[in-house]
């Protein structure tokens, strides 16, 4: 098998601020696998996440540490799986291998990814959240209009303390009503601290809160115990389970897990997370990182194993390049066929 690995830069429509960082671009990387004879493509897609200790370029070294020890010699999914298992890998490039092969298999076997991975075929049209990020207060209202949100049914809203209840007033005045992910991204270290945020924004009109996502960091277990009871709505978590978590104790703190595939890095261990989300009694959510439509279009493969899905990484794009999921009123259609770049 013939491995290659490229970075592309994407710049963004606006500047995507959350409670830790903000950026006007992202830097993905695309990996391309081809048997050496030649025939069927497989693409996937890696989105490096500084919260996990990943860069573009440590990806790309340890891309080159791979073929150096046999990537280009595995002859199946399983082997790949083994492969990976006996190397340190950031999640984000574990995905990008694994989906890239996934999506050659298919081709070459001219099956469907989803019957690759034994699932049921996706739905059609799958509606998805779309991110409203942290901004002045007095903006809102025209971003709002601007980026025409209305169209969707859910909203994800990210917050920090500072401004988390300006911000939510001001999406309630435009969008009374509308259904809500509060989204902290481990702002609050303090589970009273947060409660008192939760009390102060329940009298706001028209707030309808659909769940509060990973408000405090992933290491305050304590506070999720604590807080898990006493939360008006149900939490999920993000940045506590990624590639493996002890789900007994998820499902202490949390109501639900928030999967993303490029942090449990492929597709087979995305399955097998949210099956533990399942068996453990809690809700299941599909997200994403800022991702091409390359990366969405996988995640969509497998979005009949969801309750929830926030797969609006792709709209965050400026000139998004491969076209390979349509939005329309709040709802994803993915092309038929297995990617193929060119």
């Amino acid at each position: 098998m013939l491995w290659t690995i490229e970075t592309r830069e994407l710049p963004l429509r606006y500047t995507w601020k959350i409670s830790r960082n903000a950026s006007t671009a992202k830097t993905n990387l695309l990996v391309r696998v081809q048997h050496e004879a030649g025939g069927a493509v497989g693409w996937g897609e890696a989105a490096p996440n500084v919260r996990y200790g990943e860069s573009p370029e440590g990806l790309q070294m340890e891309f080159k540490q791979l073929l150096a020890g046999g990537l280009d010699q595995v002859k199946s999914l399983d082997e790949l799986t083994e492969f990976l298992g006996h190397h340190s890998v950031a999640h984000a490039l574990s995905f990008a291998l694994e989906s890239a092969y996934v999506h050659w298999q298919a081709a070459h076997t001219g099956q469907s990814v989803a019957a690759v991975l034994g699932l049921p075929e996706p739905a059609a049209a799958v509606p998805t959240a779309l991110t409203l990020p942290i901004m002045p207060p007095d903006e809102v209202a025209a971003f709002i209009r601007e980026q025409n949100m209305g169209r969707f049914s859910l909203l994800k809203i990210k917050v920090d303390q500072a401004s988390g209840y300006e911000l939510l007033r001001e999406v309630t005045r435009a969008l009374p009503g509308r259904q809500l992910i509060i989204d902290g991204n481990e702002a609050w270290t303090d589970a009273d601290a947060l409660l008192r945020f939760l009390e102060k924004i329940a009298p706001l009109p028209g707030l309808v809160v659909r769940l509060l996502e990973q408000p405090l960091p992933a290491a305050c277990t304590d506070h999720y115990r604590y807080l898990r009871p006493r939360s008006p709505y149900p939490v999920f978590a993000d940045e506590s389970v990624t590639n493996d978590a002890d789900f007994t104790d998820i499902a202490r703190q949390f109501h639900g897990v928030n999967m993303k595939l490029m942090k449990a890095g492929g597709y087979r261990n995305g399955l097998r997370l949210l099956d533990q989300t399942r068996a453990h009694g809690l809700d299941t959510m599909i997200g994403c990182m800022v991702e091409t439509t390359l990366g969405i279009w996988g995640a969509m493969q497998i979005s009949s194993q969801a309750q929830v899905c926030d797969l609006d990484g792709f709209i965050i794009i400026r000139d998004e390049p491969f076209g390979l999921v349509q939005e329309k009123e709040g709802l994803l259609r993915a092309q038929i066929a297995v990617p193929n770049l060119g």
